[in-house]
């Protein structure tokens, strides 16, 4: 005896499946080879055409070195590393592209006004870039005759544009005519401004200056008064501020932008700006103290003027009297702390700048005031004792030399705080000017998007074809089918002749019913389809042997499977086999059996089973020996209801008696409840299923629909299989090899 074999385990058994999976998704792509192949060509064209049309985007680059400051108390340096603290660089970068600095730069170079030629639509910029100049203000000719379009060379410096708010951001159309003229469209196609180059215009809300033109008569600009903190934001975010290494200081800037001479321009002014403001920013203390004595300075020298005019006018009145010794010695005191006393009151302005009035250095200068007002009241109340003249003319006096003093102390100071603050320097300095490589753009990276496009385009494409199979959920596997208990009597594989016989040019497209003028069987017997056929020949004579009649009833699913395909060469198979055979055609909505054997529909079924005709008078020959048709015949008002008539059971015992084999072609069970009344009186009931197009829920449902009614099936056909990739590379791929004579 032979050893009972092994039954495999289950991790054998998932190994397998999952090998199986993976080379019939293989094969799944193979299948589809053409599509995929085609998709990512397309793709690739494609991204070769935007790498080549794209504009090009140049970057600029400059580089500012930040000084740290000084620490304002000895010794702090030292303690400095003690603590963890920011980079100086990380405080500039952010005051560099501050609203502020930004700002400044968008108001001096306009950059809220966008005024660019109009090129043609995808290959205009590359014919604008790539026009050189023979000599000044040349122009490229129009191509296409497109005029209205730059080619090249076309140029515009629009120095003012005022626009409505509502119109902010919005797109408006200059339009050049002749004698440096212009009209402005707006977005509605308005006509709202015409001008002149080089001066000014103006039309209610709008204003526009264009300073220079370079165009010829009939091209088109396109003008955009951008929103100016919408353009602020924006520079702030397409300025990039980076530290170069950790504590470095050193700050790199970048811009990038589609004009090589633009991002350098824009760079350098912002540059500019940060370093201006950092100097002035160091120098604002010197700047106020300098601002506050230029106020004062006019006020001096003009009550020093009064007084000299007061004493001159006194030794005048008086003929030239003169101090006395005494009296002098008096009036240098009261001069000197007069003087004293103004470069007190200056230090304690200063100091009110800085600090608050409980700091000890203001209360100390407050108390040397007040001691230097003490000392000076004690030498006031000394000249009470000389005599009036000598009073009066000590007093003018004191004015005329205090007030000298004065002047001369504010004019020093003054001198000085000048030179202080023109040799203000900065902590930042700009190392690098902005500088721009325009050999290579940093954007578009041509090949990068090749490949890229190649590869998404695959991508793409592999995807598809797996969502596709995983959608369609049409059979493409007969054990799929046996798994549901329904033994596959054959798999019919796709006939290209059957499809000429059809009228189809090509491959029979899914749920597309041909109808042929012609029978395979008899045209092309050695067609591989045929070739089925008389297997499943051989296969119904064991299924037919404990069957109560000779009777095959043919159904499927859905319309279109193939099962007038199937009866008709089956039928003239077994014909062909020395049998007599009678075929059927029990679909008395749309049968088109007749048209395969070339005769006319009247006379059939219909009219037999309305008791209007005979067995004899509907039963027609045909050219196949021993092959008999029943069309359809008219088709009646109630198929269903004719079919359950006491004819019909006649019908079966008559023609059950005089041929051996009879097949009824019937309609789809899952449209129509006809088959399962014919099935009822058949010994034998198969189903014609369609490679990919029925689903295996559809087929059980077929089944199950059959069996409510007490119907046996006893098989099933699988029709127009097809040899696929998907199924050579899987352990059930199923085809029919062709096997015939060489000559």
């Amino acid at each position: 005896m032979n050893p009972k074999p092994t039954a495999p385990t289950s991790n054998q058994n998932k190994s397998n499946e999952q090998e199986i999976d993976l080379l019939a998704l293989f094969g799944t792509l193979l299948d589809r080879k053409y599509f995929i192949v085609l998709f990512t060509a397309v793709f690739a064209i494609i991204g070769v055409a935007v790498a080549l049309f794209s504009t090009p985007i140049y970057k600029a680059t400059a580089l500012i070195q930040v000084e740290e400051s000084s620490p304002s108390v000895p010794g702090l340096d030292d303690m400095a590393g003690m603590f963890e603290s920011s980079s100086e660089a990380v405080t500039e970068i952010e005051l560099l592209k501050s609203r502020s600095v930004i700002g400044e730069a968008v108001d001096s170079l306009k950059l809220n006004i966008v005024a660019e030629p109009k090129l043609f639509p995808v290959i205009g910029g590359r014919f604008f870039r790539g026009f050189v100049a023979e000599k000044e203000n040349d122009i490229a000719e129009p191509m296409l005759g497109a005029s209205s379009y730059a080619w090249g060379g076309e140029a515009i410096n629009v120095f003012r544009f005022v626009v409505p708010t509502a119109f902010e951001d919005k797109e408006f159309e200059l339009v050049v005519n002749k004698n440096a003229q212009y009209e402005l469209i707006n977005p509605d196609g308005d006509t709202v401004l015409t001008g002149k180059v080089g001066q000014d215009e103006s039309s209610g809300y709008y204003e526009l200056t264009v300073r220079s033109l370079n165009a010829r008569p009939g091209t088109t600009f396109t003008l955009i008064k951008n929103n100016r903190y919408r353009t602020v934001i924006d520079l702030q975010q397409e300025i990039s501020a980076s530290e170069k290494g950790k504590d470095s200081g050193i700050i790199t800037l970048a811009y990038e932008h589609k004009s090589s001479t633009h991002a350098a321009k824009v760079l350098d002014k912002v540059a500019d700006i940060y370093v201006r403001r950092n100097v002035e920013r160091n120098s604002a203390e010197a700047k106020k103290s300098l601002d506050f004595l230029e106020v004062q300075l006019p006020e001096v020298k003009k009550q020093l003027e009064g007084s000299e005019q007061r004493f001159n006018d006194y030794q005048k009145q008086r003929k030239s009297v003169n101090i006395t010794l005494e009296t002098q010695a008096v009036l240098e005191q009261i001069v000197e702390l007069d003087t004293t006393l103004q470069e007190l009151d200056l230090k304690r302005l200063e100091l009110s700048r800085k600090f608050k009035r409980e700091h000890p250095a203001y209360q100390g200068v407050i108390k040397q005031i007040e001691s230097i007002e003490t000392e000076k009241k004690l030498l006031t109340s000394k000249i009470s004792n000389l005599p009036e003249t000598q009073q009066e003319l000590l007093r003018l006096t004191r004015d005329v030399e205090v007030g000298n003093e004065i002047y001369m102390l504010l004019l020093s100071k003054t001198q000085e705080l000048d030179i202080v603050r023109a040799g203000t320097v900065g902590n930042v300095r700009v190392v690098d000017v902005a500088a721009v490589d325009t050999t290579e753009p940093v954007k578009p990276k041509k090949a990068l998007i090749a490949i890229v496009a190649t590869l998404l385009g695959g991508f793409l494409a592999v995807a598809i074809v797996l969502i596709q199979k995983a959608m369609h959920k049409g059979v493409e596997d007969p054990a799929e089918i046996e798994a549901l208990g329904i033994p596959v009597y054959a798999s019919v594989p796709h006939s290209d002749f059957q499809d000429k016989l059809a009228g189809f040019t090509g491959r029979t497209k899914k749920n597309k019913v041909g109808k042929p003028k012609s029978i395979l069987a008899l045209d092309n017997p050695a067609d591989l389809a045929i070739e089925a056929l008389r297997s499943l020949r051989t296969s119904l004579h064991f299924a037919m042997m404990e069957s109560k009649n000779n009777i095959i009833a043919i159904s499927g699913p859905s319309p279109g499977v193939g099962k007038s395909f199937i009866s008709v060469n089956l039928a003239a198979v077994l014909a062909q086999s020395g049998k007599k055979v009678l075929i059927i055609d029990a679909d008395m909505r749309k049968g088109y059996l007749q048209t395969q054997f070339g005769l006319k529909w009247d006379d059939g079924l219909s009219d037999y089973l309305s008791g209007r005709l005979n067995l004899e008078q509907v039963t027609k020959a045909t050219k196949v020996k021993g092959l008999s048709v029943i069309t359809r015949g008219q088709i009646p008002p109630n198929p269903s209801e004719l079919l359950m008539h006491s004819n019909f059971s006649k019908l079966i015992e008559e023609i059950n008696a005089a041929y051996d084999i009879v097949i009824i072609d019937t309609p789809p069970i899952l449209a129509v409840t006809d088959p399962a009344i014919v099935s009822a009186h058949t010994g034998t009931t198969l189903l014609v299923a369609r490679f990919g197009q029925n689903h295996l829920r559809e087929i059980e449902l077929t089944r199950n629909r059959f069996e409510q009614n007490g119907i046996d099936v006893k098989g099933l056909v699988f029709n127009g299989v097809v040899k696929k990739a998907s199924n050579a590379y899987g352990y059930y791929g199923y085809y029919n090899y062709e096997y015939k004579s060489d000559k």
